[in-house]
């Protein structure tokens, strides 16, 4: 999934607008709930050498909050690694290039529940 069409789903299905917080990080786009405010995702191209990746460039990324216990699953799974700079027990990053749309927005609806409480 590119991220261009990513931001475009979340602004379009979850009726939020992305919040670009960091002068440092200019295009690190956050999403809160509105209600109360707690962060459901959080999108950014970070550095590979950032993400302990082989190679030059940079990777995509979502970072969603999940139960620890699917957390702790996807970990194994490729296209899937700890979450940057996000408590690692709840939250997982989301290689973009490398895990189908549908199961993208699956965990973005995953974590926006979760974050509803």
């Amino acid at each position: 999934m590119e991220q261009k069409e990513l931001l475009a789903y979340i602004e379009q299905k979850y009726q939020v607008q992305a919040e670009y917080l960091w002068q440092k990080f200019p295009t690190y786009a956050v999403f809160r709930q509105q209600a109360n405010r707690k962060w459901f995702a959080l999108v950014m191209t970070v550095p590979a050498a950032k993400l302990s990746l082989s190679g030059q460039g940079s990777e995509e990324l979502l970072n969603v909050k999940l139960d620890p216990e699917l957390v702790g699953l996807l970990k194994q799974t490729p296209g899937f690694l700890p979450a940057y700079h996000m408590n690692k027990a709840t939250w997982i990053s989301i290689r973009l290039k490398q895990i189908a749309a549908e199961q993208i927005k699956d965990l973005l609806a995953q974590s926006y529940d979760l974050t509803q409480k």
